[in-house]
């Protein structure tokens, strides 16, 4: 694929195992956030087969199983909390049993009568990370969600991925972070639009004789 004469994604060939979390890691600028836009089906100009859920990118009977979070909170701030998930149920055909379920999950049903605006970002980020669950999604795909939170918060919102995983749930969630690569099962390594390595924690550290996925991905791109 390319954008502006540049290539951006160039010939990748993976799979994503369910009820896993798959770590999708590299710098800014490297194309997570294109692939991750490719996987849910909001991205044009995508060129070959991608195949998702057992169904073609973009497929509508897909729009139902995929919960997506940007690294941007999308949710109203002039709302709150529990009238953006009323909102959103509205669209996806929830009810609301699955609103009070999804700021359960993501620990804010103490704060659903307050406005996002009012809330920290962590908060914010939550909330959005809420809207996608109201579907209860197959696929959960979260671009950069820990993004700008402190380490606490970081380690809570991993907790909750790992327990949406052992209920089934399939993550692709990206990152520049390194060292949340230890969170994962599998790993997607990326840089300058191609994968240099598919692979595992600890497999990765294994093949490259180092301590830390940071250290790992470095020698990997050397």
């Amino acid at each position: 694929m390319e954008r502006g004469g540049r290539t951006v994604l160039d010939g990748l060939d993976f799979e994503i195992a369910s009820g896993s979390i798959t770590g999708l890691l590299g710098p800014s600028g490297c194309g997570k956030s294109t692939l991750m836009r490719a996987v849910v089906g909001v991205q044009d100009n995508v060129k070959g087969d991608l195949v998702v859920l057992g169904e073609p990118a973009g497929a509508a009977d897909l729009r139902q199983r995929i919960g997506y979070v940007t690294q941007a909170a999308s949710v109203y701030p002039d709302l709150t909390a529990t009238e953006n998930l009323r909102f959103f149920a509205a669209v996806v055909g929830a009810d609301a049993d699955a609103v009070a379920r999804a700021l359960r999950a993501v620990d804010l049903d103490a704060r659903g009568d307050q406005l996002v605006r009012d809330m920290s970002g962590g908060q914010r980020s939550r909330v959005s990370l809420a809207v996608a669950l109201l579907a209860t999604p197959t696929l959960l795909v979260l671009d950069e969600p820990t993004v700008g939170l402190d380490p606490v918060l970081r380690v809570e919102l991993w907790r909750l991925f790992r327990s949406l995983a052992d209920d089934g749930v399939t993550l692709l969630v990206s990152s520049h972070v390194m060292d949340e690569a230890e969170h994962c099962d599998a790993l997607l390594l990326m840089r300058d639009g191609a994968l240099v390595a598919d692979t595992t924690p600890e497999r990765l550290k294994w093949e490259t004789g180092c301590d830390t996925v940071e250290s790992a991905f470095l020698e990997v791109v050397r």
